[in-house]
């Protein structure tokens, strides 16, 4: 069993830019704060390309009810290394989808094809939230329209 983390990228939030105080202020400037104890909410991860090929290759595999020692074989690959591929954690190189992808009796186009559909549908699905997610205008909040 591996002790590493699996990767993530780190947001490290910004502030946001201030203007320098108008002649005859006060110097203070307004930021809208969020109420305290709100909970803040992360923005969804937008998925690694690893990521969406791993579930891509699992549904093809489990869709023929076929074990991860059967398609391994057949693509004359590891199986703890195929597995990692399913679960995202493995960069693969191109003959390594190739191979998996044969095995499972698709192409390399199909399976690329099959994966740039989970992007758009993920994509598509963002946008569709995006329109009725809450902003925050003069300091209260509304919906976009």
């Amino acid at each position: 069993m591996s002790t590493h983390a699996p990767n993530q990228a780190r947001v490290i939030p910004l502030r946001p830019r201030t203007s320098p105080p108008a002649p005859g202020s006060d110097g203070a400037t307004r930021v809208p704060q969020r109420p305290a104890g709100a909970p803040q909410t992360p923005a969804p991860r937008e998925p690694l390309w690893r990521d969406l090929v791993g579930d891509v290759l699992r549904r093809e595999r489990l869709a023929q009810e076929r074990t991860l020692k059967d398609v391994a074989e057949a693509a004359r690959i590891s199986l703890p290394y195929l597995s990692e591929l399913e679960r995202g954690r493995k960069e693969a190189s191109s003959e390594v989808l190739a191979a998996a992808a044969r095995a499972l009796g698709l192409g390399l186009a199909d399976l690329l094809s099959l994966t740039q559909d989970e992007l758009a549908r993920y994509s598509r699905s963002r946008v569709g939230r995006g329109r009725t997610s809450p902003t925050v205008r003069d300091g209260g909040l509304c919906l976009a329209a």
